[in-house]
């Protein structure tokens, strides 16, 4: 009897599935097979591996609510060894049951690109099909295998189509004719396959030419015509071998090529061509006009010896490195991951965005040279897959990466760094959606590894865990070289209201500053954390705004690309001229973005150049690499951004860092609202003064007052956390409680409504250590055409809520295309 085969594809919602597999089938746990789902070919990853017998197994189809039938069959193994190892099969179950989601979910952040694609499932007749009597059979059966009998394979679609058009008259339907094939598999007259190959390979190859033993021996040897001999002379002289396409750029001819390949004097062969991230200098910053490596000082020492100290132990540690803006937490890592490569093992670094990624790749490639390798998606899937199989095939010993390269194959894990833990870039925003921090704390705890959380401003929920012992904390409270910390200013925006009118972007004494700054040859950083030129146009008559027709939200100004877009679904069309509503021609454009401060700064300062970093400049691959790398040579004179221009980055030279609307991020109904405003604040006000000049932070807000805007200028960040965790504490939010938040979607809001209700119930349990709030409409009630409910889930059990959650969505197994489940979530809109 064939063995059972637990397989995880990469299907949403769809849980690992059985499968029947023949016991000369080469299967691994990690490896890639073929497997039947529904009408088509899936590549999938073998989890587990069942040797015994099961005569009356079975299996559901994977849809909801489907008829259980006979186990399907293994197609075809693509690996014959682990395409995963089994940590990061370890690694992915535990995330599917945290984050409530399904294994094959996460197989593609697991592996290369193109590892996981589908194909179509075609049928064949057999040998014994071709040559059986359909006389018994039943008319459609005859038909189905007359539509095969030409020897061409075909889908279920395409034996329907043509057993359609051979009816003569009777009308069967697409679920006869399916039950027909069904029924002659089983009779072993019909055979299902691959229709073409689903697991291309990745690798980029080239066909070479090199000469043979008799080639190289030949020499001047009679016989062969002048341009023969030429040829042959070429490849001789080459080391190893020549691709074929710079023969034939230099002119040489195929045929003469070929009649040296039939004389055996030149043999052809295929090799892998390694696309290499690193050419011509566009993964990484140029770094080689910084100064050497600097000693570290004392505050640098002692980090490096409490930490070293727990990577020395080789077992699972989790340190909280908590450091002021520009003390050097980057060298730190740099040494530490030093320490841990000497013991050989090694190194796995995350950052939050792929912006940063280059400048963080070009301190370790410096100091590691090809030992570095890169997993983010700025790359492309050639580079980022031969980066994968780099890494697989144990040629690097450290990976710097953004989320997904938590995931990364790494062998002998011995340290992993993640940088600015707090952000919130490290939360993946659709399914599944998982905690890049968290799951590499678990890596961690796999691994035996020391993880390092490293960051100015941590999360509450780390600093947290810090101060209850969980976590070890490691303090650096001075800056490298003993700089100072910025100097900061406020702007009471309420006051430029009353004195210039209210369509002032920058106020008064941050123009002053920026022309200043540019007349001493410095450089300036200007934050908004909101792209476009204008969130809103107003119409005047009608007291209307224009907005998006599949989001409730209004659509975003693009002047320079005369569009008004929707940030949620990318609705856009052309900026009106007049009002959609009313037909009136008084519009107006309401508020700003980073597009409109970008173009204040040129009119304030002219002779500035100004550069802009959010997603609407770096929509091309590079561009962010590109926009700083100018700036660090000082291209750059401003440079506008949102959130990107905050984090991370060390440019000597900027001295003023402006923030226009310090407080755009208060006002969301969030609550995580006030700490995201103040890491935000405190993060760009860091990336001023890391020079010889002591740098000069401006910030315009409308509430002074608030306690995230006040400690986040005096950079007092245990001020800050005792007032928001008091305030946590009153309206039990995490880090004091676990949090689930699920959403579910509708056609109209009384369906979304009748959908979470029926959740709602299923979750809710009497005695239970979860409670149950809502549902209530979702602060975006609508959103990509869909109207949205809201859940949320809070407990001081985590394991009880996510038994809950699971089994109420098990229960309805409709709502699960409709919902989103996301466990400690970073944002409830």
């Amino acid at each position: 009897m064939p063995r059972t085969v637990t397989v995880a594809v990469p299907v949403p919602a769809l849980p690992p599935l059985t499968y029947a597999a023949s016991r000369d089938l080469n299967l691994v746990c990690g490896g890639r097979v073929l497997v039947p789902l529904g009408p088509r070919v899936v590549t999938g990853c073998v989890l587990a591996i069942d040797e015994e017998a099961h005569a009356g197994a079975r299996s559901s189809t994977g849809a909801g609510g489907a008829a259980e039938r006979a186990l399907q069959p293994v197609l075809e193994v693509v690996d014959t060894t682990p395409l995963l190892p089994g940590a990061i099969l370890e690694l992915i179950t535990w995330v599917a049951e945290y984050y409530l989601c399904s294994a094959g979910e996460i197989l593609p952040a697991a592996g290369p690109p193109g590892a996981w694609a589908a194909g179509r499932l075609v049928f064949r007749l057999t040998e014994e099909g071709k040559r059986a009597d359909t006389k018994g059979l039943e008319p459609v059966e005859g038909v189905v295998v007359g539509s095969l009998s030409e020897g061409t394979a075909r889908t279920r679609a395409e034996i329907a189509r043509r057993v359609a058009s051979r009816a003569r008259g009777r009308d069967w339907s697409p679920a006869e004719t399916g039950a027909a094939i069904d029924a002659l598999e089983t009779r072993g007259w019909l055979v299902r396959e691959p229709g073409a190959p689903v697991t291309p390979s990745g690798f980029r190859r080239q066909l070479v030419a090199a000469a043979t033993e008799a080639g190289r021996a030949a020499g001047s040897q009679t016989g062969l015509t002048a341009r023969q001999a030429a040829l042959l002379a070429t490849i001789s002289g080459a080391q190893g071998s020549l691709p074929v396409r710079e023969l034939r750029a230099r002119g040489e001819s195929a045929s003469v090529l070929a009649r040296l390949v039939r004389a055996g004097l030149v043999e052809l062969s295929e090799r892998v061509l390694e696309r290499d991230p690193f050419a011509n200098g566009r993964a990484v910053l140029d770094v080689s006009d910084e100064a050497g490596v600097l000693e570290p000082n004392a505050e640098q020492t002692a980090a490096l010896g409490v930490l070293g100290a727990l990577a020395d132990e080789e077992t699972f540690r989790a340190a909280l490195l908590h450091g002021v803006t520009g003390s050097g937490k980057t060298e730190v890592y740099l040494r530490l991951a030093e320490r841990v490569r000497r013991a050989g093992r090694s190194v796995l670094v995350l950052v939050p965005e792929i912006a940063l990624t280059p400048l963080v790749a070009a301190r370790f490639r410096r100091a590691f040279g090809d030992r570095v390798a890169i997993q983010h998606s700025g790359l492309s899937a050639g580079e980022r897959h031969d980066q994968w199989h780099r890494i697989r095939r144990g040629e690097v010993d450290v990976v710097v990466g953004t989320r997904s390269a938590v995931f990364a194959p790494l062998d002998a894990l011995g340290l992993i760094v993640v940088d600015e833990e707090h952000d919130s870039s490290y939360k993946q925003e659709e399914s599944p959606r998982y905690n890049g921090r968290d799951v590499a704390l678990v890596r961690g705890r796999q691994a035996g590894a020391l993880v390092v959380l490293g960051s100015a401003t941590p999360s509450l929920e780390s600093y947290h865990n810090a101060l209850g012992g969980r976590f070890t904390h490691v303090a650096i409270e001075r800056r490298a070289l003993d700089r100072p910390l910025a100097e900061v200013e406020i702007v009471g925006m309420r006051e430029e209201y009353a004195d210039r009118g209210p369509d002032v972007v920058l106020s008064a004494p941050l123009e002053a500053a920026l022309a200043s700054c540019h007349e001493r040859q410095e450089q300036a950083v200007v934050l908004l954390n909101r792209r476009g030129y204008a969130p809103a146009v107003f119409c005047r008559e009608c007291a209307k705004t224009i907005e998006c027709p599949n989001c409730s939200v209004t659509l975003t100004v693009h002047r320079r690309a005369g569009r008004a877009r929707c940030h949620y679904c990318d609705h856009s069309a052309r900026l009106p001229e007049t009002c959609p509503a009313c037909g009136g021609t008084y519009l107006e454009y309401v508020g700003f973005g980073t597009e409109r401060v970008e173009s204040e700064i040129r009119r304030a300062v002219p002779s500035a150049r100004v550069a802009r970093l959010d997603r609407d400049t770096v929509r091309r691959r590079g561009a962010a690499a590109g926009i700083l790398d100018a700036f660090a040579r000082g291209e750059v004179d401003v440079l506008v951004g949102t959130q990107m221009v905050a984090k991370g980055h060390d440019f000597p030279r900027v001295t003023l860092v402006g923030v226009v609307s310090a407080d755009v991020g208060l006002g969301v109904a969030d609550f995580r609202a006030a700490e995201r405003t103040f890491q935000l604040l405190t993060q760009v006000a860091g990336r001023a003064g890391r020079g010889e000049r002591r740098g000069l932070a401006i910030i315009q807000t409308l509430y002074p007052e608030h306690y995230a805007i006040r400690h986040a200028t005096r950079q007092d960040y245990r001020g800050f956390f005792n007032e928001e965790i008091a305030y946590r504490r009153a309206m039990r939010y995490p880090p004091h409680v676990g949090l689930v938040n699920i959403v579910v979607r509708g056609p109209t809001p009384r369906a979304a409504l009748e959908g979470a209700m029926r959740l709602a119930r299923g979750i809710e349990r009497p005695g239970a250590p979860h409670r149950v709030l809502g549902p209530a409409p979702a602060p975006l009630g609508r959103l990509r055409g869909e109207h949205r409910y809201q859940i949320f889930v809070k407990t001081t059990n985590r394991v009880e809520a996510r038994r809950a959650v699971r089994a109420a969505l098990e229960s309805a197994p409709d709502l699960r295309r409709r919902l989103t489940v996301d466990v400690d979530p970073v944002t409830v809109l």
